[in-house]
């Protein structure tokens, strides 16, 4: 009876709907948590793989993304124009200050105004000359009656001539005559002279052109009282001729010669005008340590005295490679750049400079201008960085 109800038990547990429920979800988190472990396992296997097996490769595709691409250029060689650069005023080149030269008087008329061309000898101002006209005639009367006495005195010599034959008259009274006649002929020639002096101070109350030119300005007007302390009345450019004082530092000096051309752009105007280099500062302001060159140009209504100019002087020409300002880098150690190699790494290789025009900076030694020069950006490289390059549009 015991054993009996003892299986009868056992069935009943057994048949338990909750036991079984429990039993079965336990079963189902082993489960999950067997192949989760398995999961991790496996990736933890794969990755190993993937590492070791690319162990052995020169870089990954991270490691390229980083490596800088720079723009190259190979200069070649090319026939360099050299051009210095200067500013300065423009000025006649040959000023003739005008004045009063004469005794002076009120100016009657002005007859040329700034901007007038002139002849040499052309009438710039009438001064008045009524009292030195009644001098001048005066003077001319005066010269009529000397020369009425000599001819006086040259009748009574002609008649004591024909008397000293006959005796009347002795060789004492002849001399006396003679000296007559000679005192009274001289009185003429003093009058005339008197009577040029005269008219040549009445031409010089006038005021005129020395030289043919352009009137730069007139300091005179009509009832004006003008003479020899009057000053500059009026200014002349010789021939219309102007110049442009280019203000140049020494080293810039030293580069040109007498003859070279120039080409000068006034401040406020898009035109150029044609000018060569007519003469060199001999010496060299102390303070700023610059000099003057003198360019000499034609008469252009463009050009107005006072008025301020930029010049570009050529100064000679030169075969070497060029290369833009951004190209060229320097440090204590002088000027260089950085040229790619074969190998596709950055090298340092000192340079000199030369000419400096629009196009470029000219490269006098350092380079044969077949290397491939890093253009831009290389300030952010090193000697020794490994770079891609790419070709500029307007490569050497």
């Amino acid at each position: 009876m015991n054993y009996d109800a003892k299986i009868e038990t056992a069935r009943d547990t057994s048949q338990d709907p909750a036991l079984e429920a429990e039993s079965v979800k336990d079963a189902r988190s082993r489960r999950r948590v067997l192949l989760i472990v398995a999961a991790v396992v496996l990736a933890m296997i794969g990755l190993w793989f993937l590492l070791h097996s690319r162990s052995g490769e020169p870089a990954t595709d991270a490691g390229a993304a980083q490596v800088p691409v720079v723009t190259v250029a190979s200069p070649g060689r090319a026939t360099i124009s050299g051009e210095i650069t200067g500013t300065g005023s423009i000025a006649a080149r040959r000023e003739l200050p005008v004045g009063s030269v004469g005794e002076g008087g009120q100016v009657v008329s002005v007859l040329v105004d700034a901007g007038d061309w002139v002849k040499e000898g052309q009438t710039l101002a009438v001064v008045d000359r009524s009292v030195q006209a009644q001098q001048v005639a005066s003077l001319a009367a005066q010269v009529d009656v000397a020369a009425a006495d000599a001819r006086l005195a040259q009748a009574n010599l002609d008649r004591a001539l024909k008397l000293v034959e006959r005796g009347f008259i002795s060789r004492a009274d002849i001399d006396r005559l003679t000296a007559t006649r000679d005192a009274a002929q001289a009185r003429v020639d003093v009058a005339r002279a008197q009577l040029g002096e005269a008219r040549a101070r009445n031409n010089r109350l006038n005021i005129v052109a020395p030289e043919g030119g352009l009137v730069l300005s007139r300091d005179v007007e009509p009832g004006q009282v003008v003479g020899g302390g009057s000053g500059v009345l009026f200014r002349i450019a010789q021939g219309g001729q102007m110049e442009l004082l280019a203000r140049l530092s020494e080293s810039d000096l030293a580069k040109l010669s007498v003859g070279v051309r120039a080409e000068v752009t006034p401040v406020g105007s898009d035109r150029t005008y044609e000018g060569q280099v007519w003469q060199l500062s001999p010496v060299v302001n102390e303070q700023d340590r610059q000099g003057e060159a003198r360019i000499a140009l034609p008469y252009a209504p463009g050009l107005r005295p006072g008025g301020f100019a930029t010049a570009r002087i050529a100064s000679g020409t030169l075969v070497a490679p060029r290369l833009p300002e951004s190209a060229i880098l320097s440090d204590e150690k002088g000027s260089f750049v950085y040229i790619v190699n074969k190998d596709g790494r950055v090298e340092r290789r000192p340079v000199k400079t030369g000419l400096v025009t629009a196009e470029g900076i000219a490269i006098t030694e350092g380079l044969t201008g077949t290397e491939r020069v890093v253009l831009r950006a290389g300030g952010f490289l090193n000697p020794g960085d490994a770079v891609k390059t790419r070709r500029a549009e307007q490569g050497g």
